[in-house]
């Protein structure tokens, strides 16, 4: 069953806005999290889960479907909002995010959550993951994509590029990696803190096919999966994003520095009705 199979009432742009807000929920249940990514990933979120990925809402582990896999474990939050719209996870677990006990921890976690294919969290590790998934998916002739949403922080780690090159040198044709270019980490802008540009003519001489498009802009996006995977060539494919973070908050958008955000109470409710009215306008 693929995902546009059970997702067929709402558009891309309503699973995205109900992704945002998913996300600002949980924020609101700590008054703090990754809440700037997940706004900023919240578009390509909804294309993967609801237009390229074939997966069971209710069998997480159905042996046909695609991989997701999160890289970035503190994306954590933004790929529960997804899987919670995916009816993976029970949208009341929403309020227990963060909690003693939660299915939803803080940073992703394999053995946790549903939906959850692997442990992220030590940047620069889930693209090899991702490779060795695919080689072992070849082996078993299985017709499943693994696809592997990273961050333009990990392009600091050299475990990556390595990764980059084995999966070339494998011709890794089922991988799609997904690359969050928000220009923002812990400790700065990601282009300053360590240089990732030209992205696109890196990416091409380690032998990918590669796509950069706006990661905000569905169409974009769609056609970017699309092509991804029909592109006939051997290659393993990335799709560069270019996201904003805090995207469809504007006083969130605004902010110097989104990385980790803490918000004063009143201001999530401020936040939720600003989605509203971006989503009306």
């Amino acid at each position: 069953m693929t995902a546009a199979s059970h997702t067929e009432s709402l558009s891309l742009a309503e699973r995205a806005y109900n992704i945002r807000r998913h996300a600002l929920r949980m924020g609101q249940v700590q008054g703090q999290g990754y809440v700037g990514q997940a706004l900023g990933a919240a578009d390509l979120l909804a294309v993967a889960y609801f237009h390229a990925l074939r997966y069971q809402p209710h069998n997480p582990e159905w042996e046909e479907r695609d991989r997701f896999y999160l890289s970035i474990g503190h994306y954590a939050i933004a790929l529960y909002a997804s899987l919670i719209e995916a009816q993976v996870i029970p949208l009341e677990e929403l309020e227990t995010y963060g909690s003693d006990d939660s299915r939803l921890p803080m940073s992703g976690m394999a053995a946790y959550t549903p939906g959850m294919e692997i442990t992220g969290g030590s940047l620069g590790h889930g693209l090899g993951i991702a490779v060795g998934a695919c080689l072992g998916l070849k082996r078993k002739n299985s017709q499943s994509w693994v696809y592997n949403l990273l961050s333009d922080g990990e392009l600091n780690e050299g475990s990556t590029w390595e990764a980059a090159m084995s999966a070339s040198h494998w011709q890794l044709d089922n991988l799609i990696a997904i690359i969050d270019v928000n220009n923002q980490q812990a400790d700065g802008h990601s282009s300053q803190i360590l240089a990732f540009e030209p992205i696109v003519d890196r990416w091409q001489a380690f032998g990918w096919f590669t796509q950069r498009v706006d990661g905000n802009d569905l169409q974009a996006l769609v056609a970017a999966f699309d092509n991804a995977r029909n592109h006939t060539g051997s290659q393993p494919r990335v799709i560069i994003c270019d996201t904003r973070m805090g995207k469809g908050v504007d006083f969130l958008e605004s902010r110097e520095k989104t990385h980790f955000i803490r918000v004063d109470e009143n201001e999530w409710e401020l936040a939720l009705s600003n989605l509203q009215m971006e989503k009306t306008a």
